[in-house]
């Protein structure tokens, strides 16, 4: 492989370097270069909601570097990205240059979208409804681009996330947003010096209750589905780690692997994976 850096690359790395805390950070910014190669996961969470990937038209809403949508026009979806920061806008169409596809891309915000109604089979939003304005305009948006029936696939984080997700710090979602800012001010992990558009402050974001966010999402016109619990009912939910899949022997042989799992969504786990379908 050559030491000289691609468009690609060059493109992407002033947008890694308040990252550089991080002690996996090579194999991270590896991982961000490479994205469309690492989406085998999410991909397959989409063909489990919404079927044959050649066979849908699909938005990717906050599609940032343009991992997933690159990897799922390579699967053969039709593929629509829409991304507010317009340097990432750049990124996906160089990274999709990259395997010669023509990939269109809007640069716009999730609250506003330039599409008509029930344009869309499937809206994917990973890791997007922290950082907008508003969620419920967000979610408003969505409901109209999307065909009755449709799905659409999307993370939101937990107000109680044990490890939260942006800042890689224990418990601070426990404590008041000022202090936590604090810490996290402290350990180094500031976003402060990058040019990102959306919100990133742990203040300015929108974290959930799962309850919470289940009863917002009803409101806009979507049954909910979470894609993580229903694996486990199919017995398809793997974990990583000897000392996890032995409790969860234990758990399921007493008959509590729904309760815990339950439980572990209200209080611990760091994100919520719902399919949202779109009530008829």
């Amino acid at each position: 492989m050559s030491d000289t850096p691609t468009e690609l690359e060059r493109a992407i790395e002033p947008w890694l370097q308040h990252m550089t805390w991080r002690r996996d950070f090579a194999r991270w910014r590896e991982r961000r270069i490479n994205q469309e190669q690492y989406q085998g996961e999410r991909l397959a969470m989409l063909e489990r909601a919404a079927g044959w990937l050649s066979e849908i038209r699909l938005l990717d809403l906050g599609a940032g570097m343009g991992g997933f949508a690159v990897a799922a026009a390579l699967r053969g979806a039709r593929v629509v990205a829409s991304e507010y920061n317009p340097a990432y806008c750049e990124i996906v169409r160089l990274r999709a240059a990259r395997h010669g596809l023509n990939l269109p891309v809007f640069n716009t915000a999730g609250e506003a979208l330039p599409f008509a109604d029930a344009s869309f089979d499937t809206v994917v939003a990973w890791d997007v409804i922290e950082h907008v304005q508003s969620p419920a305009a967000m979610l408003s948006e969505v409901a109209r681009v999307l065909r009755p029936g449709g799905h659409c696939l999307l993370t939101a984080i937990n107000r109680r996330a044990w490890v939260d997700p942006h800042y890689h710090i224990r418990g601070i979602n426990w404590l008041p947003r000022r202090m936590a800012e604090a810490i996290i001010a402290r350990r180094g992990r500031t976003k402060a010096g990058a040019a990102f558009r959306d919100m990133q402050r742990l203040s300015e974001m929108h974290y959930f209750h799962y309850g919470q966010f289940v009863r917002l999402c009803k409101r806009h016109g979507f049954a909910v589905k979470d894609m993580r619990q229903q694996q486990l009912r199919r017995g398809q939910l793997r974990s990583p780690k000897p000392r996890r899949r032995a409790i969860r022997v234990v758990l399921r042989a007493l008959g509590l692997e729904g309760l815990a799992y339950r439980a572990q969504r209200r209080w611990y786990v760091g994100m919520f994976e719902l399919d949202l379908v779109r009530v008829r």
